[in-house]
């Protein structure tokens, strides 16, 4: 182990992994990040509406926490809150201090503009235009791979992390490292670190309809797990309200945005829906306005429902949205005179690997950043553009945090052993592969969507069950695929929502169950904590 390969191994390369990289190589570390596919594939880069942050006159970061713990129906972790929405006007700074160039109203060197989405009380949503994570990763990738601390490790998939209890069941627990199969040879190659840290998004790929990139498998929180760590919260998967419903379209998110700029939903007959369901309209949290849609589409036998934004200036709609505005013409839609066909869509992980508040989770050696984590600032229900900022918030807190842990950093004198394929053989049938994952993201569209049931849930439980037997089958017989790989972690994390939304009996947030319709009191409101079998002290949450 003294022969390292780096001194922190980042897995994942979207804003979370690339912000921790360059705050770690501008103090002196050497980094290595790997990502599976290009870095302009992750889900920073098709984040569409923007980074909430307190910094308007009429705002406070004590007003950005009420709306958080707000949304998040109770079970925000407030310390979490006061600590990501106190240090959010410190992260725009560094972003426009990096190059970012946020949109701004009269000129480049007016005050930024500020919009408002669902669940704010205040205009505090820095973006640029409608298409801020691309902006925001356009100016921080070339910065990451031109610094001489920094090297990319890409079309590399990380299979599983190394740790010192899985090679010696004696020894004191660390990580040490990862397995990755490189998808251009087609080998597993052993990459050993000082520290690794996990920034690999979440997991709505287990969902047939989903706003996400196809990255989105899950691969760190099902890692993690397998080494070890608690996972949290898993039920509360926010389906986004507004994806285009279109037979060409694929994954095409229409922000939030539009609404909060005076989007209105209507049925198909014209006829606007969300004041019946919601005082508040179409500025209701996420959860409530996708549950309103599918309620009526269900109700009407609807295909879809409609977002109008026509009423609005066309200048304006072109001007804030541009690339909506391009992307529906892409598909013969002109969204300054006419609706926009839309359905909810599979779109964040508001749980995942249980970390501190310096990202550091139960295995020593292992912290994680990002969609993949359980921080608890999104609660039951994620405000809207508290994820960028989540990510920029604890880069940093990871970045300290690791610098400490480096310095008291000694070798454990264990050797890493290479990836053993003397026993498998290439596959015979990769059919057997496509057609599980298939079945499997149905499933969880059918049984563990929008609405649940406990029969549902029960249905969904056994066919995952019987999947991960087929899976593991296939993984202990065969040379390990990238597709092999990706279904491998999302049966596993599939199963883990399904046993967090069995085990919260109740409605809350994200989670709506009929056998449960109500919620119980907030004071007994509880998170959904998963523990592994493997011997070891759990982390200490402060």
């Amino acid at each position: 182990m003294a022969g390292a390969d780096c001194d922190v191994l980042i897995i994942g390369a979207g804003l979370g992994g690339t912000a921790l990289a360059l705050r770690l190589a501008e103090a002196g570390c050497d980094v290595a990040i790997l990502s599976k596919k290009a870095p302009a594939l992750s889900s920073s880069n098709w984040a569409q509406g923007g980074i909430a942050a307190a910094v308007g006159p009429d705002d406070s970061p004590a007003l950005h926490a009420a709306d958080t713990l707000a949304a998040g129906a109770g079970l925000c972790r407030p310390e979490t809150v006061e600590l990501v929405t106190s240090q959010a006007p410190a992260c725009i700074d560094w972003l426009i201090e990096r190059g970012v160039e946020f949109t701004r109203e009269n000129g480049p060197d007016g005050p930024l503009h500020l919009a408002r989405e669902g669940a704010h009380s205040r205009r505090r949503v820095v973006h640029a235009a409608d298409a801020t994570g691309e902006a925001i990763m356009s100016a921080l990738l070339p910065q990451a791979r031109t610094h001489p601390r920094i090297r990319f490790l890409e079309d590399l998939l990380a299979i599983d992390l190394i740790t010192a209890r899985k090679l010696d069941p004696a020894a004191d627990n660390r990580c040490l490292g990862v397995y990755a199969l490189d998808r251009d040879q087609g080998r597993v190659r052993t990459l050993t670190a000082r520290t690794v840290a996990l920034a690999t998004g979440g997991a709505s790929k287990i969902y047939l309809y989903t706003t996400n990139p196809d990255t989105s498998t899950g691969d760190g929180i099902a890692m993690a797990w397998r080494a070890g760590c608690r996972v949290a919260n898993l039920e509360f998967v926010q389906f986004h309200p507004t994806c285009l419903y279109h037979p060409l379209a694929k994954s095409v998110l229409i922000s939030e945005a539009l609404r909060g700029e005076g989007g209105r939903l209507l049925l198909p007959n014209g006829e606007r829906f969300m004041p019946r369901h919601d005082e508040r309209g179409e500025l209701a949290p996420r959860d409530i306005v996708a549950r309103a849609i599918d309620h009526e589409m269900k109700r009407g036998g609807f295909d879809c429902v409609y977002l109008d934004v026509s009423h609005l200036p066309a200048d304006e709609i072109r001007e804030h949205f541009p690339n909506i505005t391009r992307r529906c013409a892409e598909f013969g839609i002109d969204i300054t005179k006419e609706p926009i066909p839309v359905v909810p869509a599979a779109h964040y992980s508001c749980g995942g690997v249980v970390t501190d508040l310096d990202a550091a989770t139960d295995v020593p050696g292992l912290y994680a950043v990002g969609e993949c984590t359980w921080t608890g600032l999104h609660g039951a229900n994620r405000l809207a553009s508290n994820s960028l900022l989540e990510c920029l918030v604890f880069a940093g807190q990871a970045a300290g945090s690791i610098q400490r842990d480096l310095a008291e950093w000694r070798d454990p004198g264990i050797s890493v052993p290479d990836w053993d394929e003397s026993r498998v053989t290439d596959p015979d049938e990769l059919v057997v592969v496509s057609h599980n994952w298939d079945e499997l993201r149905r499933f969880m569209w059918d049984y563990v969507g929008i609405v649940r049931t406990g029969k549902r849930l029960e249905r969904a439980r056994h066919r995952v069950e019987l999947l991960q037997e087929e899976i593991a089958e296939f993984y202990g017989n065969f040379r390990v695929t990238n597709d092999l790989i990706e279904l491998r972690n999302l049966a596993l994390v599939a199963e883990l929502t399904i046993r967090s939304a069995q085990a919260r009996r109740e409605s809350r947030g994200l989670h709506f169950i009929r056998d449960y319709p109500d919620s119980l009191p907030d004071e007994d409101a509880v998170d959904t904590l998963l523990s592994p079998t493997i011997g070891r002290e759990p982390l200490a949450l402060r």
